[in-house]
């Protein structure tokens, strides 16, 4: 629910508040001033039986297969200390860069402080990169060294070990084939080789050596087209969007018990890509800075497992994520006809409970009964202590946010992008509207360019609309070694170019529409948006995904990859026989008339030229692994046109002009 606007109270609140974590300090120094106030905390939960972990037994305890354990800040500082002594005694010169090629887990958290302590430029490469793409992500920012997850990865480093110039090679599990290979450490060999060498002293004085303006990492635009560009981000980057984050998600003192704030002694779940700079900034850098506890999920499979045993207070994710924690709670719904009636029948209460701001004594009633029967258990899945939802690295669709809001479990959006270290805007938890990204965070500049979009295209927006422009202290000067590229992204005054389709509302609140580039130009002149369309899906029981296509033909279409498991207990319920492969159910007539119906009830709330007039079943659902997903998950929509070519050609073929006849 959206409270009375205050917006002027926090804004002022927020441009003033300042705490011991706020600073102009580089990440290391952070990190060693959080330990200081927080040496007794809890700073990492990890999940044992998963990982050959080379750090266990002899440097961490080893937990029991399937449960967490956890160490303080004042242990990891150990490990980090010794980490950094370690790389520097492996040759990691000041300002030389090292990837790290690795899942997300606690020993990326160690390594990035440690190799950040000892100097080192940390530079990211997706676990989903292909032997060329690392390649490309080693050699073009000249790492001279690589953290690796575990052997299968390494094996990818192997194949093109002679094009790159690597001094060493350090790998966070076990070793079996490359025990006794040189230049291959294990990490708790560089931690002994660290213990051995360490000295308070010089490892302070390291440090201290920092400049705040010193480069602190290469992250590499993960790119739905063309090749990735290496964003320079310093620790005065960083360090300012932490500041910016903290000014709006921590405890100052105009908020009132029941806002909910992110701080010391509270605990996040991570599972995104931390080579991703959204998971890297808010939650890792900000929750260490803040002396909160991070719990390590097994993986983005295991969440819903994980979140149960780390009880988390925040989590930081991608919309995509929340759109299957519905599914999850849609599909145990399954069952029975009463089952079925009694969650959407919850599902339609909340969100009319998420849109209002003052409901009546009924609503309440339907409410609570709501809570008992489905919210309940909702947030008992989630952990049972969740407060603080993020949604990041994509738009969340206006009524899934509604939804969560009116079961209790708010999600407060924001925007971003690895240029901006990343966060641009955030929702305030105190004054939270779904279907806005919220207000620019602190020292975020904005402007919007309308020259380059329809305006009639938008003649229903509340605010101005165009490309966003920003500027700030958390904003990079560039990209690695491509002058050309940097100076496109920017305008001749000194504003970046966001390449995003914004909304700047009178309240302040901005509102997304699309990439620019993805904006779809039809044959007719008219442009269309094509995520909001694909946004209207995504508490569709019958559709898992869907692209929205139509750039330079005369109508808008769409490949849609249906849910199978849907499909299958639609089909049992009404004896209808499916084929036995996917690909034979995706031609199935009946099929397609099934998932029709969710399209056409999308359709009715679209403009004419908006809604899809044909759409192509697929059966293979996209993925980073298939390369038809970014690791933040976005689409590749040039590789999953080029994918289901011959989809696209049905659609458009010359007997489909039957489709604009009423147009």
């Amino acid at each position: 629910m959206s409270p009375p606007d205050t917006s002027q109270h926090w804004r002022e609140a927020e441009e003033e508040y300042t705490d011991e974590v706020i600073g102009n300090t580089t990440i290391p120094q952070l990190f060693e001033e959080s330990v200081e106030r927080n040496a007794d905390r809890d700073a990492q939960m990890y999940k044992g039986g998963i990982y050959p972990r080379s750090l266990t037994p002899g440097i961490l305890p080893e937990p029991k297969p399937g449960e967490f354990t956890t160490i303080s800040y004042e242990k990891m500082a150990q490990i980090v200390r010794r980490l950094a002594t370690g790389f520097r005694e492996l040759g990691l010169e000041p300002n030389e860069r090292v990837g790290i090629l690795s899942n997300t887990r606690m020993e990326w958290a160690l390594s990035d402080f440690g190799l950040l302590a000892a100097g080192g430029v940390v530079t990211t490469v997706y676990t989903e990169s292909s032997p060329k793409q690392i390649r490309y992500l080693l050699n073009n920012p000249g790492a001279i060294g690589v953290v690796v997850e575990n052997e299968h990865l390494l094996d990818r480093i192997i194949k093109v070990q002679d094009d790159l110039s690597l001094e060493f090679v350090v790998v966070l599990d076990n070793l079996t084939k490359y025990e006794d290979v040189d230049q291959i450490y294990t990490l708790d060999e560089v931690y002994d080789l660290g213990a051995e060498h360490f000295d308070e002293d010089e490892y302070y004085s390291m440090v201290e050596s920092r400049n705040v303006h010193d480069l602190a990492s290469l992250i590499y635009t993960s790119g739905t087209t063309g090749k990735p560009k290496g964003v320079k981000l310093t620790h005065h980057n960083f360090r300012a969007n932490i500041n910016q984050l903290r000014k709006r998600a921590g405890p100052r003192p105009d908020k009132g018990d029941d806002v909910p704030v992110m701080d010391a002694g509270k605990r996040s779940i991570s599972f995104l890509p931390l080579a991703h700079v959204f998971e890297r900034t808010v939650g890792h850098f900000y929750m260490y800075a803040s002396g909160v506890t991070v719990g390590y999920a097994e993986s983005p499979d295991t969440v819903s497992e994980d979140i149960k045993k780390i009880e988390p207070y925040g989590a930081a994710s991608v919309p995509r994520v929340y759109e299957r924690i519905f599914d999850e709670m849609r599909d145990q719904a399954s069952g029975s006809d009463f089952k079925e009636s009694i969650f959407e029948w919850a599902v339609d209460v909340a969100r009319e409970y998420g849109k209002t701001d003052d409901p009546g004594l009924s609503l309440k009633l339907k409410h609570g009964i709501a809570n008992q029967l489905v919210y309940k258990q909702v947030k008992q899945q989630l952990g049972g202590n969740t407060g603080f939802l993020i949604s990041g690295g994509g738009s969340l669709d206006k009524r899934l946010a509604e939804l969560f809001d009116g079961m209790g479990v708010p999600i407060y959006e924001g925007y971003g992008l690895t240029e901006a270290s990343p966060v641009v805007s955030a929702a305030p938890t105190e004054d939270h509207r779904c279907g806005t990204l919220g207000t620019p965070v602190a020292d975020v500049e904005i402007k919007i360019d309308d020259s380059v979009v329809s305006q009639d295209q938008f003649s229903q927006a509340e605010g101005q609309v165009g490309e966003l422009h920003i500027k700030g202290p958390n904003v990079t000067e560039g990209y690695w070694e491509m002058e050309e590229k940097t100076e496109e992204a920017f305008t001749p005054d000194g504003w970046f170019r966001t390449g995003d389709i914004v909304e700047a509302r009178d309240d302040g609140y901005l509102v997304y529409h699309d990439r620019l580039k993805n904006l779809l130009v039809l044959s007719t002149g008219k442009n269309v948006a094509p995520e909001p369309i694909e946004s209207e899906f995504s508490t569709s029981s019958r559709i898992e995904q869907i692209m929205v296509m139509g750039d330079d033909e005369k109508f808008v279409s769409a490949l849609i990859v249906p849910n199978f498991n849907a499909i299958r207990r639609w089909a049992k319920n009404r004896d209808i026989s499916l084929p036995n492969t996917k690909e034979k159910v995706c031609e199935n007539d009946q099929v397609s008339e099934w998932v029709n119906e969710d399209v056409q009830l999308v359709n009715r709330n679209l403009e004419k030229h908006e809604t899809i007039k044909q759409f192509e079943l697929v059966h293979m659902e996209w993925t980073p692994e298939n390369d038809m997903l970014t690791p933040s998950l976005k689409k590749k929509r040039r590789n999953i046109k080029a994918e289901f070519r011959d989809k696209v050609d049905r659609i458009y073929d010359e007997q489909s002009e039957a489709a604009t006849a009423d147009d």
